[in-house]
């Protein structure tokens, strides 16, 4: 209170309410703006870690929200709804009939009238209903088994996009090692320089591989993010919520014989809808053969004779003639739709089979190529580029030595992952062709490979 003894009582409170107001305003203004989102960017905002992506999420939220299943639903209900409408018995009629209501002579206007009243129907021969049932069902069954297939392609292109996740993340790397490699061919380049051993002209071809580098690095990060948005659209997702995708492009499952997989494709949907569309057209052969028994239209009623006050009953029926021979052509189509399904299964065997074949001879070369490269060639190339950088420091090799080692290498390792990725792939398309997936990996789980004198990919 000593600081404010030549102020008087009433203005010292005054005052020192009027600071504490400030006080409290100005820690009001500030927790406001700490914790207002608007005045943070997205990258002052401290964002969770996002975890990465697995197949088996990936795969459990296509088959939830991609809208390619949820058609089938409404489908079956349609279907329910025709089975409900098929199952009925015919209608009944009622109907009104005047006779002689008017004329010359005699009859008069309404002397000789004649009400008719009349109820009628049609019996329907041959079972026709329960054969009408049949094929609603039969089309059922075939709703089912198309929904398989789909949700088997929609697996089969789950496992496609996320693959080229997966080679996408190796190129990244690749792109950015070959970089840092670039850099430090740009600081022994100037070294040599420098000590008068290069030419500038060196410095400047060591410059624009660099840039070359770096606008490669530019292009694979486009790649990443288009194909993530490519994996996320599979279940509907227009933002990835993923900044990458777990797994290793170096997993590839152990093979089995040819005629064990050929064996597997019979039970294959697209195989196995045959046998529904095979059922379907019998069913519709049925309701053509039924449409060879006539129906039979029957009517009773009531009339009433006006010139006598009289009321008789009557009765009476329909049916067409020559019904079965009218018929023959309808049966006759449907015999061909038929036999036409036996031929399109025998059909689409043939081209299974060749798709396999071709997927399996593909994966096999695939494999052992990428094989080649990680235990072989790439060792063999990464030795000869350090024996080759150690030779350019001592002026033994040329600028364009050192070059072309580097590249040897950068190639090597960037056809490793295109044959790793397409062994993926083409096991992908036999996984799809027998609908089931391979065996167990052969190599390491969950890890990428490494290679000697390189960094993991």
């Amino acid at each position: 209170m000593h600081y404010f003894s030549n102020v008087p009582p009433k203005t010292i409170n005054m005052s020192w309410l009027s600071s504490t107001r400030f006080f409290y305003l100005q820690l009001f203004i500030l927790l406001c703006w700490a914790f207002s989102p608007l005045v943070h960017s997205k990258d002052e905002i401290e964002m969770p870690e996002q975890q990465p992506l697995t197949l088996s999420l990936a795969i459990e939220r296509t088959l939830k929200d991609n809208p390619s299943l949820k058609v089938f639903k409404f489908r079956q209900n349609a279907l329910e709804g025709q089975l409900q409408t098929q199952s009925l018995s015919p209608a009944y009629e009622v109907g009104f009939e005047m006779e002689n209501f008017a004329g010359t002579g005699d009859i008069g206007v309404f002397d000789s009238t004649e009400f008719t009243l009349s109820l009628s129907s049609i019996l329907e021969l041959g079972d026709k209903r329960k054969v009408r049932a049949d094929v609603i069902s039969n089309r059922s069954s075939q709703i089912s088994a198309l929904r398989k297939i789909e949700a088997l392609n929609l697996l089969s292109e789950v496992n496609r996009r996320y693959i080229d996740i997966l080679a996408a993340q190796e190129r990244l790397l690749l792109a950015k090692e070959a970089t840092l490699l670039a850099e430090e061919t740009l600081t022994e380049v100037e070294k040599r320089s420098k000590a008068g051993v290069a030419p500038k002209a060196e410095i400047k071809r060591a410059l624009a591989a660099v840039g070359n580098a770096r606008l490669t690095t530019s292009s694979e990060q486009q790649q990443l993010d288009y194909a993530k948005v490519a994996l996320a659209m599979m279940w509907n997702e227009a933002i990835p919520s993923f900044t990458r995708v777990e797994g290793s492009l170096y997993q590839f499952s152990k093979d089995l014989e040819f005629a064990t997989l050929l064996e597997k494709v019979k039970q294959n949907p697209e195989i196995l809808i045959y046998a529904t569309q095979e059922r379907l057209r019998e069913a519709q052969l049925r309701l053509a053969r039924t449409e060879s028994s006539a129906d039979i239209k029957w009517s009773v009623g009531i009339k009433q004779i006006q010139a006598v006050n009289d009321t008789a009953l009557t009765a009476g029926f329909s049916m067409p003639l020559f019904s079965s021979k009218r018929n023959v052509g309808a049966i006759s189509s449907a015999q061909a739709a038929r036999d036409e399904v036996v031929v399109q299964r025998e059909a689409t065997m043939l081209a299974l089979h060749h798709q396999l074949y071709r997927a399996y001879s593909n994966r096999k070369q695939a494999i052992f190529t990428a094989k080649n490269l990680q235990e072989s060639i790439i060792p063999t190339l990464a030795e000869a580029l350090s024996e080759t950088q150690v030779a350019y420091q001592r002026g033994r090799y040329s600028y364009l030595d050192y070059l072309s080692a580097r590249q040897e290498l950068l190639f090597a390792r960037r056809a490793m992952i295109e044959s790793a990725a397409a062994a993926l792939r083409y096991g992908t398309e036999i996984e799809q062709l027998i609908a089931e997936p391979l065996s167990a990996p052969q190599s390491n789980h969950g890890q990428p490979s490494k290679f000697p004198n390189q960094k993991a990919f």
